[in-house]
């Protein structure tokens, strides 16, 4: 097991593992990702969020959100939290359930900016972005619209990737008439 000592070693090669994320077939990630979390307590919140986004950024959203939940429940802080939240209602959303997917991130929006630091208000754009992904999947697109031109004010600082790929994807998605 880690010791508090060794802690700040635990975050740089969490860090460095997902800097190569690309260079990793999925399942040799996820399981460098497993032998990281291994290093730390069953029940660390930290622990298991990276490990659910191990899975999440591999493709297996089902176990991602095993995993997010679980750090949630174990008290998971922080930007670690904040993330968890963006990336669990994501999964959610992807796996069909949009609408509990604007019940986290709607909640997460309303949470007051000043009970956030700063890296967790450097995320609300990431927030919006999400949550206006999950609103166009409920059918609610003049709100969905607002919220997606309303974050593209700022520069994001994660999810570059991932929102290019779901504005694409908006633009070819049946718009159900």
């Amino acid at each position: 097991m880690t010791t508090p000592q060794e802690l700040p070693d635990w975050e740089r090669r969490v860090a460095a593992l997902w800097e190569r994320l690309d260079a990793h077939e999925p399942a040799d990630f996820r399981a460098r990702a497993a032998a990281l979390a291994a290093e730390r307590p069953a029940d660390d919140a930290a622990a298991l969020f990276e490990l659910g986004a191990a899975h999440d950024s591999t493709g297996q959203p089902d176990e991602a959100v095993r995993l997010y939940r679980q750090a949630l429940d174990r008290g998971l802080t922080g930007l670690r939290r904040r993330r968890a939240v963006i990336q669990l209602a994501s999964s959610l959303r992807n796996l069909g359930r949009p609408d509990r997917s604007v019940e986290l991130l709607t909640a997460e929006r309303d949470i007051p900016a000043d009970l956030l630091d700063a890296d967790e208000t450097a995320l609300s754009g990431a927030v919006d972005a999400f949550l206006a992904l999950a609103l166009a999947d409920t059918g609610r697109d003049r709100e969905a619209a607002s919220l997606a031109l309303g974050a593209l004010a700022p520069l994001l600082p994660r999810y570059n990737r991932s929102l290019a790929h779901y504005a694409q994807a908006l633009l070819t998605a049946p718009d159900g008439s």
